[in-house]
């Protein structure tokens, strides 16, 4: 136990000799949460600048208007047609409305036409609108059926209409979306950067094989088993470290509500920090320097974590990129912590993690064998 522990204080000291490992293991998590915060902090609330050309001049096209100017997230002006061009070019106005002449007679004859929705930014702008105006204009025409087509009968009930005593009552919801996707970006920039310090902990083997430190530690009653576990134990502390660090900077310091108890995040993430030591071990086996140790994990870890979602929805990719993510670890833990953040329990997502529990044995069994057949001095002459 004395030795171990020596190892691992040893290979602590050797690890954040270097000013570039502190900024590593330290800095990129809080740098991944700033860069999340950047991305969601906008205001997510959209006003539509609607203009309204009234050629009718009714009652009833005034009241149309009038309806429009109380929806919220609209703002409405009303212009001249000659000047609907110049403002839908110009970008003051995301869609025009116009209403012809005819328009209030044909409210009253039950049958609205004489409307025309204007706008150069798609059918998404126009729907909104059409929404909200073609659902009151049935009414109106509803009301212009009642009366006959009388003008003073359609006043008289639509006065009524309005003043009915009926009363709707809406509550607003918190929205949610931002802060799954600040989590989500945050945590992908995590998963980057501990599959990232794993790999370049385990360089310390090849870098120490290379210099013969590690064959004369083997000399000493220091075995290899000794020798990787300290090296284990030393991932498994640093990347602890980053998951805490990282979880209690989102909700004490940035108040991101992550939407799921503290310990469960923190549970999944340090499961994957298992399977990033094993990635690590896993490189560290099959290369026979640093820098092919080098160039290898980064051949590893930058595709995987693209594919798999940590820096854009999955959803995004096509079909074909979403099967291939399917078998990757970091896929995995996203889609653990997303069905957490809908409301599932751990309980309920016990095939997740024993995904996840595979992917770590499977990895560090690989590593084992392949580290045990590699103990020839003569593949670091």
């Amino acid at each position: 136990m004395g030795d171990l522990l020596w190892l691992v204080r040893n290979t602590l000291k050797i690890t954040f000799k270097q000013k570039k490992n502190i900024f590593m293991y330290v800095c990129m998590p809080i740098f991944g949460i700033l860069i999340s915060l950047m991305a969601y902090s906008g205001n997510q609330k959209m006003v539509l600048h609607v203009g309204a050309v009234n050629q009718d001049g009714s009652m009833i096209a005034a009241n149309a208007i009038s309806f429009l100017k109380g929806l919220d997230h609209v703002k409405v002006s009303v212009i001249d047609a000659a000047d609907v061009q110049g403002k839908l070019i110009s970008g003051s106005l995301d869609s025009v409305i116009t209403l012809d002449s005819g328009y209030g007679e044909s409210v009253l004859n039950g049958h609205p036409s004489h409307i025309r929705l204007t706008s150069i930014k798609g059918a998404e702008i126009n729907s909104f609108i059409k929404s909200y105006l073609y659902q009151y204009n049935d009414n109106m025409a509803a009301i212009g059926r009642a009366s006959g087509g009388d003008q003073q009968t359609f006043q008289v009930i639509n006065n009524q209409y309005q003043s009915s005593d009926f009363k709707l009552t809406t509550k607003s919801l918190n929205d949610t979306s931002k802060n799954i996707g600040m989590t989500r970006q945050a945590i992908g920039f995590l998963i980057m950067t501990m599959l990232m310090g794993a790999g370049n902990m385990s360089e310390i083997i090849l870098s120490e094989k290379q210099s013969r430190t590690y064959f004369r530690l083997l000399s000493t009653p220091v075995n290899a088993r000794q020798y990787i576990a300290s090296n284990i134990i030393v991932n498994m502390i640093v990347m602890s470290l980053q998951v805490l660090l990282t979880l209690i900077l989102m909700t004490a310091v940035f108040h991101i509500d992550i939407l799921i108890p503290f310990w469960e995040a923190a549970a999944v993430l340090l499961l994957f920090a298992l399977i990033s030591v094993g990635i690590s071990l896993i490189v560290t086996s099959f290369s026979n320097s640093r820098n092919a140790a080098g160039a290898l994990q980064n051949l590893i870890v930058i595709p995987t974590v693209m594919l798999s979602g940590c820096f854009w929805p999955v959803e995004v990719m096509p079909d074909s990129i979403q099967k291939i993510a399917v078998f990757l670890p970091q896929r995995w833990v996203l889609d653990t912590l997303s069905k957490l953040q809908e409301g599932s329990t751990l309980l309920h997502l016990y095939l997740n993690l024993l995904i996840l529990i595979s992917f770590a044995s499977v990895f560090f069994l690989l590593a084992i064998y392949k580290l045990s057949k590699n103990n020839d001095t003569r593949n670091f002459v």
